[in-house]
């Protein structure tokens, strides 16, 4: 997962955590709610000001936006784990 799908799957989790249409989340932000969704469907990418008023409007801090959660990672086998 690129960290654009990254953002994506955090964007859309924690906007819906608060209840908030893109709509809301795009006012409070100040941006359009076009982008908001673009940026929810990993076809933009958001630059470090957009990220943090993203992160100000959600309530939390900017990095909860690109920290990749380690069940979404796609698991590599170790060999000194049991078939």
């Amino acid at each position: 997962m690129d960290l654009k799908e990254v953002m994506a799957v955090n964007l859309r989790r924690l906007r819906h955590a608060k209840d908030m249409t893109q709509e809301e989340l795009a006012e409070r932000a100040g941006l359009s709610a076009r982008y908001v969704g673009g940026i929810e469907r990993a076809d933009v990418s958001a630059s470090v000001t957009v990220l943090g008023r993203i992160a100000e409007a959600l309530e939390v801090e900017a990095t909860e936006l690109v920290r990749v959660n380690p069940s979404s990672r796609p698991r590599k086998g170790r060999s000194d784990e049991a078939p």
